[in-house]
């Protein structure tokens, strides 16, 4: 049984940076998902996928993980990049691309 400690990133759809302060360690599937053949769901015999546990450091996951004997990976967050823009570059004469409204 393997784990995968993350911090997660912000969904597209959020502009802050609310619940990606914590580190999660989840479980790697056993076992794949199977197409249901009457319902046509996917599902999964494999309970450990859906457990999620949240952690409030790096150091306390990974602590968990070998308390447990649990086999892990920590993949580090990559840095947010970000393009400060205003809206009045979108109508600025030495645009790259051309404006389509």
């Amino acid at each position: 049984m393997s784990a995968r400690i993350y911090m997660p990133t912000r969904t597209t759809t959020q502009s802050g940076t609310a619940r990606t302060k914590l580190w999660v360690l989840e479980f790697d599937p056993e076992m794949p998902r199977e197409v249901e053949p009457l319902m046509g769901w996917t599902s999964s015999g494999d309970m450990k996928s859906q457990i999620r546990l949240r952690f409030g450091s790096k150091d306390e996951a990974v602590a968990y993980a070998e308390r447990n004997g649990l086999a892990y990976r920590v993949e580090e967050p990559l840095p947010a990049t970000r393009k400060i823009q205003s809206y009045s570059d979108n109508f600025k004469s030495s645009r790259l691309g051309q404006w389509t409204h």
